[in-house]
């Protein structure tokens, strides 16, 4: 099955010049959604993984699946004041403007191998904050699986030297 046939194309959204890759077409085809979450989880099978981060939100949909998939947990890591207990942040650039993501302080324990996840890498800078976290907290990057890889935005070079890189589906 060829998935990125489940990928729709959103013309200036979420703001004019930007080509969104809507995933909810894949989201709900059981099938896809499926057979992405098998081909983002098989590269790690058996690499040590003991926990997958994803990042809000879509990260949260594909990292939870991933997570069940690999029998490990899932840590949250979300935009600004919605975490109840103490965080730690790390603010970065945007394919289209600039954020700020956080994790709970206590969610990752030191040399805990981490497997991040996220739908898509474009500019790398999500990512790339997710990993910082991470690393902040003690945490060792064994990979960064993404369903879909926007290679001409170049994200991957921001990801240099933090594990090895899987994407599914590449446009």
């Amino acid at each position: 099955m060829e998935l990125s046939r489940f990928i729709r194309d959103i013309a200036d959204w979420p703001k004019p010049g930007i080509v969104f890759k809507d995933v909810t077409p894949l989201l709900k085809n059981p099938a896809a959604l499926a057979m992405a979450v098998e081909q983002m989880a098989n590269p790690f099978r058996g690499k040590g993984i003991e926990l997958v981060v994803g990042a809000e939100s879509r990260g949260f949909i594909f990292g939870t699946a991933i997570a069940q998939a690999l029998s490990v947990g899932f840590v949250p890591i979300r935009k600004p004041d919605k975490l109840p207990s103490e965080t730690r942040s790390v603010s970065y650039d945007l394919e289209y403007g600039r954020d700020t993501l956080e994790v709970h302080v206590d969610a990752i324990a030191p040399r805990q191998n981490v497997l991040l996840v996220d739908d898509l890498l474009a500019t790398g800078g999500t990512m790339k904050a997710s990993c910082d976290l991470v690393q902040e907290l003690g945490g060792t990057i064994a990979g960064i699986s993404i369903l879909i890889e926007l290679t001409f935005l170049s994200g991957r070079e921001k990801l240099r030297g933090l594990g090895d890189i899987h994407a599914v589906i590449q446009f």
